[in-house]
């Protein structure tokens, strides 16, 4: 899949759109079939008992796919999550950085599948998987 945005453009982009929580993501780097996403842990993210908050690792999955989309067809908005299903397999550390490194499945023209792989920044473990589907509007 041809890359046309670059890690610069995805952040500008988040930046811009969404800069609710743009400061809380940092586009790493692109890959040959995706992106890797950095969520920067700090006390807001954390729940009782010393870990990232579920809804987070979340944010994490979904942000990453929605670039990882985006640098594939360029800054469209308006593409939505469709579908979404996560799997938490063990307790992320809350003193470390979460990672998401996000591939596409599949890029149709109204369509788009992806999943996430989501580790505590160092360690080879996964703590989630993630699988989201996207709705790509048509062009105008």
């Amino acid at each position: 899949m041809q890359v046309v945005m670059t890690e610069a453009e995805l952040g500008a982009f988040l930046a811009r759109e969404f800069p609710q929580v743009a400061e809380d993501f940092v586009v790493e780097r692109l890959t040959a079939e995706g992106v890797v996403v950095r969520l920067r842990v700090a006390e807001r993210h954390l729940r009782p008992g010393g870990t990232v908050s579920g809804p987070n690792i979340f944010a994490l999955a979904d942000v990453a796919v929605y670039l990882a989309l985006l640098a594939r067809i360029g800054p469209v908005a308006l593409a939505v999550t469709t579908n979404a299903g996560i799997d938490f397999l063990r307790k992320p550390e809350a003193g470390r950085d979460l990672i998401g490194e996000a591939r596409l499945l599949k890029l149709g023209r109204v369509l788009a599948v992806g999943e996430v792989l989501v580790r505590s920044d160092g360690r080879a473990e996964p703590v989630a998987r993630a699988n989201l589907t996207y709705s790509i509007p048509p062009a105008r």
